[in-house]
């Protein structure tokens, strides 16, 4: 980073290029000097970009801003296509929006995440047991941290094994940056919305007792879900369910390897770890290093932020984990600490858009270290951490490859 920052308007997505895991300095000079601040989008003009913690939560929750109005139009955006998911609960306003999440929330409830755990568990231990079967080095991408969640979402919402691999290659296509063609990334949406319109035909005509059959049943006050909710919805569990929990598996493994210290701590003291998941959570930033500033809003009229105007119409977005950092709300907020009283952190969003599937991945993440730090207490990076591949092209940092010994 350089003296550029802040400086004229707009800043390029591109500017704000940081390796692995690290967030680009640039955000603190924005968050100390200009919290709103113009950029280029990588597709679709100009956008406002928010930083602080303060400010990103305003947006997020504020009904002024709309994801409704940006949804299906060529806005400033990160990914390549326009966002065509009208019935989906991201690209919803209150009441449609409050209406859809009740409707699924009695459906996803923290019972029937609870309930999960015994499941996630028996499959963490199989893929360890697998793993150190293999012996060391070990690729904990491939061996752990892709096959957990794949397998989990998918029994969650009652897809067959023998699918799961065309599920991953749909997924991986469908959040790329960017493509050669830009219809390999509607073709891969296409392909799961067809997939997941069967499975609701066998619901309807067979119910069962998986999270379609369930949200297929979902009724309040005689309203249900139509077949493009269901299917949308579908499509977000999916890749949110596959996608985030795997790339955060990774960057929390690497984080504490990297980190050795960090993890001794939780080694030595393993009740330590639901404190150092929401840590993590803070800490490791889950958007793309480049591109990745989450979803456009639009506002829809004139709102003071940061101390600046944004006008009616203009598109805002808001960096989450610019706000994580954020040195009003967290002392040394670079550092990982697992002695924070209070981790407000807003990975998982705010407001009425806060992320329905958190308490699974919270679940899941927890389930993993644990598991590793009891079974694998010596666990270490088989490369030195400098080395590590990063998957490129991606809406999630994430790493490609974690070769790991124990």
């Amino acid at each position: 980073m350089t003296d550029r920052f802040p400086s004229a308007c707009p800043y390029r997505h591109t500017d704000f290029a940081a390796e692995g895991l690290d967030l680009d300095p640039g955000y603190a000079l924005l968050r100390r000097d200009e919290p709103l601040a113009r950029v280029t989008m990588p597709y679709g003009g100009d956008a406002w970009l928010v930083t602080r913690h303060e400010d990103v939560k305003t947006v997020l929750a504020d009904p002024r801003f709309s994801r409704a109005a940006a949804a299906g139009r060529d806005i400033p955006r990160t990914l390549p296509l326009p966002d065509q998911q009208n019935a989906s609960l991201v690209s919803l306003d209150p009441p449609e929006h409050s209406r859809l999440r009740r409707l699924v929330a009695k459906a996803f409830t923290a019972r029937r995440v609870k309930e999960l755990r015994p499941n996630v568990q028996g499959v963490v231990d199989g893929l360890v047991d697998r793993m150190v079967r293999s012996g060391a080095p070990a690729d904990l991408v491939a061996g752990l941290a892709w096959p957990l969640p794949l397998t989990v979402i998918s029994d969650v919402l009652g897809i067959p094994v023998d699918d799961h691999d065309r599920f991953r290659r749909w997924t991986e296509q469908s959040v790329a940056l960017s493509a050669a063609d830009p219809q390999v990334i509607k073709a891969a949406d296409d392909a799961l919305r067809a997939y997941l319109r069967a499975m609701i035909a066998e619901r309807r005509a067979e119910p069962a007792d998986d999270l379609l059959g369930a949200l297929v049943a979902a009724r309040d006050e005689g309203d249900r879900l139509s077949e493009e909710e269901l299917v949308t919805f579908g499509v977000n569990v999916l890749i949110a369910g596959q996608e985030t929990t795997a790339a955060e598996i990774g960057n929390f493994v690497y984080t504490l390897l990297s980190r050795r210290e960090r993890w001794e701590q939780l080694a030595a003291d393993p009740e330590l770890v639901a404190t150092a998941v929401e840590e993590l959570l803070r800490l490791t930033p889950l958007e793309a290093s480049v591109g990745g500033l989450g979803f456009t809003r639009l506002a829809t009229e004139d709102v003071e932020i940061g101390g600046r105007t944004v006008r009616a119409g203009e598109a805002v977005v808001a960096q989450n984990a610019s706000a994580n950092r954020d040195e009003r709300v967290f002392d040394r907020p670079d550092e990982l600490d697992f002695a924070r009283e209070s981790v407000p952190h807003l990975t998982f969003g705010h407001g009425p858009h806060h992320c329905l599937g958190a308490p699974l991945a919270r679940l899941e993440l927890q389930v993993v270290l644990d598991t590793l730090v009891r079974r694998l207490p010596g666990l270490r990076l088989a490369v030195p951490s400098d080395e590590v591949e990063w998957t490129p092209n991606r809406a999630v940092r994430s790493v490609r490859k974690l070769p790991i010994a124990w």
